[in-house]
């Protein structure tokens, strides 16, 4: 098992001047892969955008300086989400960072074609979760099949969004197959070849045979 460590934008007001110390402790133990979950949320409103702004760029310096990649969520705030990471990113391209190559994932994904394409270009992963294989997500469906493979990851977002056709009962990790299986019948491949294909992308993003 490895760990992600982050603080959510929806405790994005519990962040104090300690914070960014704690956090850096925590993600440099052995088996933290990833910061993570980060981001934006503009649905809940529990926190001033700026403020959650804010942290999440507190946290992006912090994964930049320990080259570890994060985990981004995203709720009703697209443009800003995009707007940083590509800014992010582009001061690790100037930096020479090698975490340029594999910045992070954009985490249970349900944005629009154009954000994936601009996320996709600049590196980050998409990350596909329990609304892929919902019967009325005709949109992330159509984009999902036309992603490319190299560039996909499938998640659980457990305990939330199981997958169908277990929908609204609680989620857990095995049931990422039900994702997998989904992603298969899109893109008309067999189940082992994205099995293989979305494990091998994650150990390219997180490294973890490099975290023991």
């Amino acid at each position: 098992m490895f760990a992600a460590v982050g603080v959510h934008p929806n405790d994005s007001a519990s962040w104090v001047s300690e914070s960014a110390a704690k956090l850096k402790g925590l993600a440099q133990r052995s088996r933290v892969v990833a910061i993570g979950e980060i981001g934006l949320d503009y649905y809940w409103d529990k926190a001033p955008k700026v403020l959650q702004q804010q942290v999440l760029q507190h946290q992006l310096s912090l994964a930049a300086e320990l080259e570890l990649p994060v985990i981004v969520h995203n709720r009703d705030a697209g443009s800003d989400v995009l707007k940083l990471l590509l800014d992010w990113q582009a001061e690790l391209l100037r930096a020479a960072s090698p975490l340029a190559e594999r910045p992070g994932v954009l985490h249970s994904f349900s944005g629009d074609r154009a954000m994936a394409g601009s996320a996709i270009a600049a590196h980050f992963f998409i990350g596909l979760s329990g609304p892929l294989t919902f019967k009325n997500a005709r949109d992330l469906q159509a984009m999902a099949a036309q992603l490319p493979l190299e560039s996909l990851l499938v998640e659980t977002d457990s305990p939330f969004l199981s997958p169908h056709p277990q929908r609204g009962q609680r989620n857990e990790p095995a049931k990422v197959r039900l994702v997998a299986e989904k992603l298969a019948e899109l893109k008309g491949v067999q189940f082992n070849e994205i099995a293989a294909a979305t494990t091998a992308n994650a150990e390219r993003l997180f490294r973890f045979g490099e975290r023991q």
